[in-house]
């Protein structure tokens, strides 16, 4: 396992489509550790291949519910539910923050490191996350949708 640079705002692979994963193979479940161990050691709930360099439909969430990082390959949202304002920030956008309207409730489709097809339901900080890290996947970051004159950019301590 490896830490991997994050790309920031400003690097074109953010706004590149990625491609859907063909091969479940060992260097898919190497990229996998590696995103896991990257947006762990960053404190993210979320990160998406593109993060990393890589332009593959794949992404890693922990919400640090004790249920540990979950792992979504090609994923689709196939049923939103409700809408709220959100607080999001982004490890591509450090320091920044702005809000959003995103879904209550998601349902999700996508494929597990073994290549079977998976339905996940997720409501709250999961849901907020299974959006913010698919737009990811298609070049869509999170400034983009952004309530108008909400991005604050905080300073480290």
């Amino acid at each position: 396992m490896a830490i991997r640079l994050i790309r920031q705002n400003g690097d074109e692979i953010l706004r590149k489509r990625a491609r859907e994963v063909e091969k479940f193979d060992n260097k898919l479940k190497e990229l996998v550790d590696d995103m896991i161990e990257t947006m762990h050691k960053n404190n993210g709930v979320g990160l998406a291949a593109q993060q990393v360099g890589i332009l593959k439909r794949v992404i890693v969430i922990d919400i640090y519910d004790g249920k540990g990082p979950i792992v979504l390959i090609n994923p689709v949202i196939i049923k939103t539910k409700g809408e709220h304002e959100v607080e999001e920030g982004c490890l591509s956008f450090p320091n920044q923050f702005a809000v959003l309207l995103r879904p209550k409730e998601v349902e999700a489709e996508y494929y597990d490191l073994e290549g079977k097809k998976q339905k996940i339901k997720a409501k709250d900080l999961l849901a907020q996350a299974i959006c913010h890290e698919t737009d990811h996947l298609d070049g869509i970051l999170f400034v983009d949708n952004m309530l108008p004159g909400t991005l604050e950019t905080i300073k480290p301590e």
